[in-house]
């Protein structure tokens, strides 16, 4: 049978003497080794405020187990005697070998799509050159300088933001800050 991996965690009450707490690991250690299991680790997490009341308690004691077993069974007795203990209040199991074999396939499935993929070149630094002029033009006629200026003294047809200056006004200076100077068309 196919070796599987449990973490275990149990809260204790706040009052549980700690040679109480290593009396329960033990017990719980000795029922393990009954059926060929291993406990990898065993962590004291010490006492901690739970996020709700559990049998009338704020706090408890918390403890992890890592577990290695191959038979079932073992899960079902050890939940068994966590359930009669009378310091524990709240108990979880919890298989992960599925979840790790879980992650490994999608990694491999990603692995696999990567390579089928051909890889994209990469867009040239510079980027890829406008449509549109550089430098400001304008749309009916023109006058020197960059950006701005009205045509014959018509309001229309100007671009720069001067649309709707009266004839003879200057435009205003370009939303670029250029140091060319406009000046106003003659007309």
């Amino acid at each position: 049978m196919e070796e599987r991996h449990y973490e275990l965690i149990f809260i204790c009450r706040p009052d549980t003497p700690d040679a109480d707490l290593d009396k329960l690991i033990g017990t719980l250690e000795h029922a393990a080794a009954e059926k060929q299991a291993k406990f990898e680790k065993v962590e004291k997490w010490g006492r901690k405020r739970m996020a709700y009341r559990v049998k009338k308690l704020r706090e408890g004691i918390y403890t992890y187990i890592s577990v290695r077993s191959t038979h079932g069974e073992l899960i079902k007795e050890l939940e068994r005697r966590l359930k009669v203990a009378d310091p524990v209040i709240k108990y979880m199991t919890i298989r992960i070998d599925e979840e790790m074999k879980r992650q490994q396939k999608l990694a491999r499935h990603r692995e696999k799509r990567a390579a089928r993929r051909p890889r994209k070149q990469a867009a040239p630094a510079g980027g890829a050159p406008s449509a549109a002029p550089s430098g400001g033009g304008t749309s009916g006629g023109t006058s020197g300088g960059t950006g701005g200026g009205t045509t014959g003294g018509a309001t229309g047809g100007t671009s720069g933001g001067t649309t709707g200056t009266p004839p003879g006004t200057p435009p205003a200076a370009p939303a670029s800050g250029g140091s060319e100077p406009s000046s106003p068309a003659a007309g």
